[in-house]
């Protein structure tokens, strides 16, 4: 979905986390990381999205080049920096770096100010 003309409301994201975990409404992101974009600008604007990892799965390390907030829906994350079981938020401001992934997969909602930078692509 690109940009939203209306507001988008899920009235219950933690049932619709689950449900989609074993959906086809995914589109690939990233080896064993899957995306269900709630809404995307063009280039490098802001964007929200249910990124669904396999358990093992790991993002490769990257840049927040803005505001990223990320909220753990089902199933568990870590990254370099600590360990974030369902429930969690936590907030990456600019210029931080990670290496996101799952131990068992999990569901998370993550939403950028700005799309972020892969230290591996050029």
């Amino acid at each position: 979905m690109l940009s939203p003309t209306d507001s988008i409301v899920f009235s219950n994201l933690l049932e619709k986390a689950v449900t989609l975990r074993n959906s086809d409404e995914w589109d690939e992101f990233r080896p064993g990381v899957t995306a269900h974009w709630l809404y995307h600008e063009d280039g490098d604007g802001p964007s929200a999205v249910l990124l669904r990892y396999q358990p093992g799965a790991r993002v490769t390390e990257h840049e927040h080049v803005g505001y990223e907030h990320m909220f753990v829906l089902d199933g568990d994350q870590f990254d370099e920096h600590g360990s974030y079981p369902a429930g969690s938020f936590v907030v990456n401001p600019p210029g931080t770096c990670h290496s996101p992934g799952s131990v068992g997969g999990c569901v998370a909602l993550l939403i950028y100010e700005r799309a972020v930078r892969f230290i591996d692509e050029p």
